[in-house]
């Protein structure tokens, strides 16, 4: 293996250390706001809407409307919801968690055998984040990256043979998962009175939208209250789906405050990408989110990313949602574009001033 080898955390916090290195402790500014996740799940106020799906399909015009009119409310107001009744079976959401913690159960020796290489382009597989911005701020978790979908897109020999289940499970999900992101956009796209098939179309349709999965594993931490398992960002992907394992940590800032999700059982937890915020002209939010860490649990998240094709689609308000009172808020992009556009801004606000 080449490049850099990153410091796995797991590692750093099965060490027994009582202080975190000094490149995983936050700047004071968002030090002042990382509280206790169990306290702060348990406190009162805004909450992230549960957008039942179980009539989206319904024969009844006015019941799936009812539906999708709840879906659009939440994608405007929030960018993030709680999908209950999606139709993903229980046992398949068991099966792909399990899977997944089995495989962070290995050794790290083992682990290594699937790390990825940044330095060469190689993204897919085990890593931790390297730093990349000028503070050279680490994030505490470490992570297993692949697509999953489409299936002839794959690249099955980094996927992990153990447990022997995880393929099968994985796959299984990624193929219902892509069925329901088609749900969701179609609700979208109408919600924008636009063809129930536009949004799909505009991020690459059945053959080019890719879905990368994330496992996010986060081990315990010993100082909590001076890390971030993910630091604040949005979304750059259309739609974001994500499974955890109960243990609270995402936090969504709303309205000029940082709320913590809580668990909802049997949910899929869905974000608006920057993606489909650029599409709709900003009608849809793209929410600023952050993953909190504890002393107690280690949270695993599993995050599936709809993305758009890099090059071949040039991202920018549809026409229809463009008028002289709302103008275009984002400049025309090709996904990579947007990516790169980030990432460079993010290096140019962690300069020092």
């Amino acid at each position: 293996m080449t490049g850099m080898v990153a410091q796995r955390v797991e590692s750093l916090a099965s060490s027994g250390m009582k202080h975190i290195p000094k490149e995983y402790v936050r700047p004071q500014e968002e030090l002042d706001n990382i509280g206790n996740v169990f306290e702060e799940e348990k406190k009162e106020g805004p909450q992230v809407p549960t957008i039942d799906l179980a009539e989206i399909d319904s024969p009844s015009e006015v019941v799936r409307g009812k539906c999708r009119e709840n879906l659009k409310k939440a994608a405007e107001e929030w960018g993030v919801m709680n999908l209950v009744n999606h139709g993903i079976p229980e046992d398949l959401l068991n099966r792909l968690r399990k899977a997944g913690e089995t495989f962070f159960s290995l050794p790290i020796e083992e682990k290594e055998n699937y790390a990825n290489d940044q330095a060469s382009g190689k993204i897919q597989g085990y890593g931790s984040k390297l730093a990349n911005n000028a503070s050279g701020q680490l994030e505490w978790e470490d992570y297993f990256f692949h697509l999953v979908y489409p299936e002839e897109k794959r690249d099955l020999s980094i996927w992990p043979t153990k447990p022997s289940d995880y393929t099968e499970a994985t796959s299984e999900y990624a193929r219902r998962l892509r069925k329901l992101a088609t749900k969701i956009l179609e609700a979208l796209s109408v919600g924008l009175g636009l063809e129930g098939g536009r949004l799909e179309k505009e991020v690459g349709g059945m053959e080019e939208l890719l879905l990368q999965l994330k496992i996010n594993y986060y081990p315990i931490c010993p100082q909590p209250e001076l890390a971030l398992g993910v630091e604040a960002h949005t979304d750059i992907s259309s739609l974001t789906f994500l499974l955890h394992n109960m243990v609270p940590g995402l936090q969504l800032f709303y309205e000029g405050k940082w709320i913590t999700a809580k668990c909802v059982p049997n949910s899929i937890l869905m974000h608006i990408g920057d993606t489909i915020e650029i599409l709709s002209n900003g009608k849809y939010k793209s929410i600023l989110h952050r993953g909190l860490v504890n002393k107690e649990k280690v949270r695993i998240s599993w995050a599936v990313f709809c993305e758009p094709p890099k090059e071949k689609i040039i991202l920018q308000p549809l026409p229809e949602l463009v008028t002289e009172k709302d103008p275009a808020r984002f400049p025309p992009r090709t996904f990579a574009q947007h990516i790169h556009h980030k990432l460079f801004r993010k290096d140019e606000e962690s300069l020092p001033k």
